[in-house]
This record gives C-alpha cells, structure tokens and sequence, in this order.
C-alpha cells in the first residue's frame, strides 16, 4: 500500500511540475492576476490586495497585469486608464496591453501602432505578435497575419498557444 501511494504521489507531482512548466514556455505566465478589484483599484502582489490605483506603492509590474486583466474582462476603457498611470509606459507588455484594449474598442490601427512598438522593444515577445496578427486579420491583410504566425512559429514554435489562436484566426478569416 505504501509503495502503491509513493508511486500516485511521484507521479502527481511530476504532472504538476511538467503542467507548471508548460504554462511557463507557452507564456502563461502573463496571465492576468485573479482578484477582481472595483472600478478604481488595482490589485497589489505585495499586500495581496486590492489597492486604489492612484497608490504610488503599486509597482507598474501590478499596473500592467491588472490593466490586462481588466481588457480580458472586457473592461478597456478602465484599462487604458490604468495603464495611464504607468510611471513608465512604454514596456514590450504596457503597450501590448494598451493595443489589446484600444483594439478590443474597434480602434484597431491605433491598437497596430501600439503593437509595432511592442515588437520593437522585444522582437521575441509572442503574444504581441498574436495580437498584431489578430489585427491584421481584421483589416483583411492576411499577408501580414501569416508573416506574424511565421515569426511566432521561429519564436515558441506550432504547438504555443499564441501560434495556435493565431493560425486559427486566420483560417477563420479565410472562410468567409
């Protein structure tokens, strides 16, 4: 019996160690933090809670995840307005997020500029090339869209997450 839960455990721990791992090289570790704060707050790592977001001990690190956080949930506008309290804003991911939101918002060629930024900052930031993707997909340039996916593919390859909804975009796209 003992061996028999040796063994369940090994292998449970081993799945969570190649799960956690996994997460990490497909980027989950940008996912959005999981507390939902009210309008005007923001959720602080250190305190483990929710802040007012014009508190100068809220490290943009905090700002910047939230802020995406926010857009995921559909909340732009209040994210754009968190990511315009950045002490510095023009981050790979700052402007990545602010192009996912003014995006979201139909703006999409002001959405693109942010994006093109982001890649400049960091060239092998996948998600931004995603979403950059996704926005050529909308203004119909899927030349554009596949030139992304390709340079996704270089960076975490054809099974990465960003890859995938990316290709599935435009396949979509290509339907109709």
């Amino acid at each position: 019996m003992n061996v028999r839960l040796a063994v369940i455990t090994t292998q449970l721990l081993l799945a969570v160690v190649l799960t956690s791992t996994l997460a990490l090289a497909n980027g989950e570790d940008d996912a959005p933090a999981k507390p939902n704060c009210p309008k005007g707050q923001v959720f602080d790592t250190k305190s483990q809670k929710c802040v007012l977001q014009t508190s100068s001990l809220v490290p943009d690190a905090d700002r910047t995840d939230y802020a995406y956080r926010l857009a995921k949930d559909g909340r732009y506008e209040e994210a754009l307005a968190l990511l315009d309290t950045l002490k510095n804003p023009n981050t790979a991911k700052a402007l990545n997020y602010r192009g996912y939101a003014t995006r979201k918002l139909g703006r999409t060629d002001e959405g693109i500029g942010y994006y093109l930024q982001s890649v400049k900052l960091d060239p092998q930031y996948a998600q931004v090339r995603e979403y950059l993707g996704e926005a050529y997909v909308i203004k119909g340039r899927l030349d554009l869209a596949q030139e992304q996916l390709q340079q996704i593919k270089s960076i975490c390859g054809s099974a990465c997450e960003e890859y995938q909804d990316l290709a599935e975009a435009i396949n979509e796209s290509s339907k109709t």
